[in-house]
């Protein structure tokens, strides 16, 4: 079983994940992607199976697959078990393209940090939006898990915010464990 499916199978609930659904195809979870020009319509539906009225209608967990950095990576309130995790995949690094390598070069001549201004910083934004989907209340609860070793990098968590302090780093073996441990003690 992968780690999006253990997020939403020890709380049965919905989970937004940032990358391609593979696993929806077993029967494990119900699964809804983004896909790539959306109506008005379209993204209303999306939404609307995150929605107290759907969820009762499900017999297992719901995850939503969504482009890190798109619609709805951003800009959505989900509150309370809404939303009760993210898998984000990746560091969310723009494309290399010219005008990063001309902003690279720029930052790296006033202070050595070309980089993380061409795109540590602009990909932490696109994490951080996704992950802040999550929590959006005082009340809510909910887990994110971050794929990626770069994440364990010094460059990284520096960019994490102070509520993530009491974060805990975890190995394949262990994430289902501490995923249950958590929504144990919450």
């Amino acid at each position: 079983m992968d780690k999006r499916s253990e997020v939403s199978k020890e709380k049965e609930s919905r989970t937004g994940a940032g990358e391609d659904a593979q696993t929806c195809s077993q029967g494990l979870v119900e699964c809804m992607v983004q896909q790539s020009g959306m109506t008005e319509a379209e993204r209303e539906e999306f939404l609307m199976a995150f929605s107290e009225e759907e969820s009762s209608k499900r017999d297992r967990s719901f995850v939503a697959f969504c482009v890190l950095g798109g619609i709805f990576g951003e800009g959505i309130d989900l509150k309370h078990e809404q939303l009760i995790g993210a898998v984000i995949v990746g560091t969310g690094l723009p494309q290399v393209g010219n005008e990063r390598e001309i902003l690279m070069k720029y930052y790296d001549r006033r202070s050595g940090e070309g980089f993380d201004y061409a795109y540590r910083y602009p990909g932490m934004n696109k994490v951080l939006q996704a992950a802040g989907r999550v929590i959006r209340t005082v009340e809510d609860t909910g887990v994110i898990l971050l794929l990626d070793e770069r994440f364990l990098q010094r460059d990284y968590q520096r960019l994490f915010p102070r509520e993530w302090e009491r974060r805990l780093a975890v190995r394949i073996g262990t994430a289902e464990e501490k995923i249950k441990a958590f929504w144990e003690e919450h």
